[in-house]
């Protein structure tokens, strides 16, 4: 498989439905915007991006940014859609069981309760949403994967927030030996819950659905997309003239 670099990340040249036949064990994180930023500063979470088998663009922005390097990307793969197709490929699929670990208290069981409906099957066997701040308690971390391990998933997805979930699942996997496939994605147990409704598809296709959720959330999103993902432009501009260096190496 091949890879285009945008900044310090190299990220897969994949389609989703290459995606979807392949995707079998590993760790998968998706970046968008925000990551790239955050992976300027952050050398935690940079580290963990360097480990991940999968890494697979979330954002259109990003995948229109690269049009403008030598390897473009294909086609952007956001998350939270992935993930329902991710389930409905697997739907017959007996060796596959899934647990959704995130979002507040009963939304990863209402997501599950969803899910197993529209698959027609529980391929959802645990799901456990965790108290604010859990990964600084080690006590409930240890106790979440008892949880997973317990329930027999092989497929764990955490979505909690970048890039919480993503630390969290580097410093955790090798704890549980049953799972074959962590996914790091965000907000899509509350998108599967129903407690927070996806962009419209023209937003979506244009790749604008970033601003309908800065419309629908400002106070928690305004800053990071109005002002913190701004120096995304002006690294990728300095990319663009050669300028651009790893901060990490």
């Amino acid at each position: 498989m091949s890879f285009t670099r945008i900044l310090n990340v190299d990220v897969l040249s994949v389609t989703q439905q290459e995606l979807l036949q392949r995707l079998d064990s590993g760790v998968l994180v998706t970046p968008n915007v925000d990551h790239l930023v955050k992976l300027q500063k952050d050398r935690e979470f940079y580290d963990v991006y360097r480990k991940a088998e999968w890494v697979v663009c979330d954002s259109r922005i990003l995948c229109r940014a690269s049009k403008f390097l030598k390897d473009p990307l294909p086609e952007a793969i956001p998350g939270s859609s992935f993930f329902t197709q991710y389930y409905l490929y697997h739907k017959d699929d007996k060796d596959c069981r899934i647990f959704l670990l995130g979002a507040a208290e009963g939304i990863a069981d209402k997501a599950r309760e969803n899910i197993n409906r529209k698959v027609g099957r529980d391929i959802v066997v645990g799901s456990h949403s965790p108290s604010y701040g859990f990964e600084k308690n080690p006590a409930e971390c240890e106790e979440l994967v008892r949880i997973v391990n317990e329930s027999g998933a092989n497929v764990l997805l955490v979505g909690v927030g970048a890039p919480k979930q993503e630390k969290w699942i580097m410093a955790y996997k090798d704890r549980m030996p049953g799972v074959k496939l962590f996914m790091a994605l965000g907000a899509t147990i509350d998108f599967e819950a129903g407690t927070l409704k996806r962009a419209p598809v023209m937003w979506q296709r244009i790749g604008m659905e970033w601003l309908y959720r800065a419309l629908k959330e400002p106070k928690r999103l305004f800053k990071r997309y109005f002002v913190d993902d701004m120096k995304f432009f002006w690294y990728f501009a300095l990319q663009l003239c050669g300028r651009y260096r790893n901060p990490f190496e």
